[in-house]
């Protein structure tokens, strides 16, 4: 289930993703269980992840991207070039607290 997010709330986790580095990285076989699997327990811990597709192609970068975040539930806050920027809020531990929308 993904999170609507209001445009004051993506400027803030932009903000907030500033200073990250990509910590799940899709190579030339994009999309892979292995993949999602690591996005899942990224996004559990850290709920704001950086993530860096390879692909040369934008439409087969945007695709990956939303296959991403819909496999993983999540919801793609902001995208430049071959980064991604998504976030989920933890079952367990919430850490990033948005501001109201």
């Amino acid at each position: 289930m993904q999170t609507a997010l209001s445009n004051p709330q993506k400027r803030y986790l932009r903000g907030l993703a500033h200073d990250l580095k990509p910590l799940v990285m899709v190579g030339a076989k994009g999309v892979t269980a292995p993949v999602v699997a690591e996005l899942e327990l990224v996004l559990e811990q850290h709920e704001l992840v950086k993530v860096k597709v390879a692909a040369e192609d934008r439409e087969t970068r945007d695709a990956w991207i939303a296959e991403l975040a819909e496999k993983s539930a999540a919801t793609l806050v902001s995208r430049i070039g071959h980064t991604a920027i998504l976030y989920r809020r933890s079952k367990d531990k919430p850490l990033v607290i948005l501001p109201k929308g």
